[in-house]
């Protein structure tokens, strides 16, 4: 959901077990299933859309529900006739399955437009990016002395490891649980890290606290709207995602979910699901979706359902699971709402220390832990379409920002980020989980043929990450169906592949 934190941060860089029977008895002909259900039109659920058709093959009948629009949390406002991202908007350079999607949809990858990136404390900006990399260098060892190069190979040392997923999903396996795919990846040390604060894992690591205070914690803030406190996986996830290295579709990110829709020749229900209940026919076991559409209420009978949508408390109306013999009550979490602000207007540069605003520099402020700080970040966006003579607006021009809170911004806080201003959009997302280091990570496997796709979320969301749970789960309802146990939850898989070439 965070914007790229640009080049001056690119140097920086109670387990649940599955519910039910998941296995349950062989199918009495072989046959491949008729119909799968899909529950949640975002990049979850139409890359699990994708994959499913390439793994159960064009016979096999996809439905999609979406009660709202598709790409879910990939979504764009409309400001003086441009569109721009309000959602999800960055993607990182590793994320294979993302550049793949880009690949074969024949979408392009949007203009980089350079800006440069500071870091304020609520009085004065005290981490400043300037035209000269060198002496951006110099001051970050000048303040925080080597803590950047050892935060820099640890997150390094961790997207290695994670790149191993790739190599595993081409050679078909997958894993029941997300505790059987981090354990394949990085071992009990990246299942730790799901365990363990973000804070406590950096100063272990020999990070100082103060850069933890006036770096880390701004990058925590933009990206999932949190504070150190998150587990250290996710805060690492996070990390990947502050380097320079990124990009965005032409035409916005959300086009990559309908065009997998497309792709994937899914039916495209616009329909609220309702309840999903099991239905036993001698050894057969179907799901029955009760779901509401602008025909009224319906449903249909499936025979293996991915839900593809977080499961919420307090949110209604949600999904009901009925006729299980177990409870679902602790699949409902908590979601941290994160407020983007679309602003029209001339940014107030002296608010920042700037009197003039054309000695303003910055394109992106990033804020620390402060109570008095009522932003987590401002700034200057681009549209999703990029002309070739398009620049960024100056900060004596109106621009079009972005503001990122924990609160809906009122007048006054509005006045104090901006000298004037011509619309303001408001979207408010439950953007994340509530992240915590004493929870468990929930179940992918919920009944026979009965997947959970958003459990990835809880130790890291990204779009690259719902996107490598979409494969995952692809795979496993695959082998589940046909009784291939061999490719599920194998161990030494590095040692196996090698062997296998």
């Amino acid at each position: 959901m965070g914007g790229s934190v640009l080049p001056l941060l690119s140097v920086v860089l109670s387990v649940c077990s599955a519910v039910g029977d998941a296995e349950g008895p062989p199918h009495v002909d072989g046959s491949p299933p008729a119909k799968i259900a899909v529950v949640g039109a975002g990049i979850g659920g139409s890359a699990t859309a994708h994959f499913l058709r390439q793994h159960f093959g064009p016979e096999v009948q996809v439905d999609v529900f979406e009660k709202g629009e598709v790409g879910g949390r990939l979504a764009t406002v409309t400001v003086n006739h441009n569109d721009y991202e309000s959602g999800g908007s960055i993607i990182h350079s590793l994320n294979l399955h993302m550049q793949e999607f880009v690949k074969q949809l024949g979408l392009k990858y949007r203009r980089s437009v350079a800006g440069k990136t500071a870091v304020f404390n609520g009085e004065e900006v005290i981490l400043e990016e300037t035209d000269w990399y060198l002496l951006d260098l110099f001051r970050l060892w000048w303040r925080y002395g080597i803590s950047f190069i050892r935060l820099q190979m640890w997150v390094e040392e961790i997207m290695e490891k994670f790149m191993r997923i790739y190599k595993y999903q081409a050679h078909g396996y997958a894993f029941s649980s997300v505790e059987e795919l981090l354990d394949s990846l990085g071992g009990s040390g990246f299942i730790n890290m799901t365990r363990r604060p973000l804070s406590d894992s950096l100063l272990e690591l020999g990070v100082s606290q103060r850069f933890i205070d006036e770096v880390i914690a701004p990058v925590m803030r933009v990206n999932y709207g949190q504070n150190v406190s998150i587990p250290a996986f996710i805060g690492a996830v996070s990390l990947a995602g502050a380097q320079n290295n990124l990009w965005a579709v032409e035409g916005g990110n959300k086009l990559v979910c309908s065009g997998l829709l497309k792709m994937a020749n899914a039916n495209l229900l616009r329909a609220q699901v309702n309840a999903i209940t099991p239905i036993q026919s001698g050894e057969a076991l179907q799901y029955q979706l009760s779901f509401t559409s602008a025909a009224g209420s319906e449903s249909e009978l499936y025979d293996i359902v991915v839900l593809a949508a977080p499961l919420q408390t307090g949110v209604e109306p949600g999904v009901h699971f009925q006729g299980f013999t177990a409870s679902f009550d602790q699949l409902l979490r908590d979601y941290h709402s994160t407020v983007a602000t679309i602003v029209h207007g001339y940014l107030n540069t002296s608010f920042f220390g700037f009197l003039d605003p054309r000695l303003f520099p910055f394109a992106s402020v990033l804020t620390t832990e402060k109570p008095d700080l009522f932003f987590n970040s401002v700034a200057s966006v681009c549209p999703v379409n990029i002309s070739a003579g398009f620049r960024r607006k100056q900060p004596q021009e109106a621009g079009v920002y972005k503001v990122f809170s924990r609160q809906p911004l009122d007048k006054s806080q509005l006045k104090t980020l901006f000298r004037s201003y011509y619309s303001v959009q408001v979207t408010e997302w439950k953007a994340y989980p509530h992240y915590g280091s004493s929870q468990g990570l929930p179940p992918v496997e919920l009944h026979q043929n009965l997947y959970y796709l958003n459990g990835i979320e809880w130790a890291g969301s990204a779009m690259e990450m719902s996107s490598v749970a979409a494969k995952n789960i692809a795979l496993l309802a695959y082998h589940r169906w046909n009784r291939q146990t061999d490719m599920v939850d194998q161990k030494d898989l590095m040692h196996r592949i090698k062997t296998e070439l």
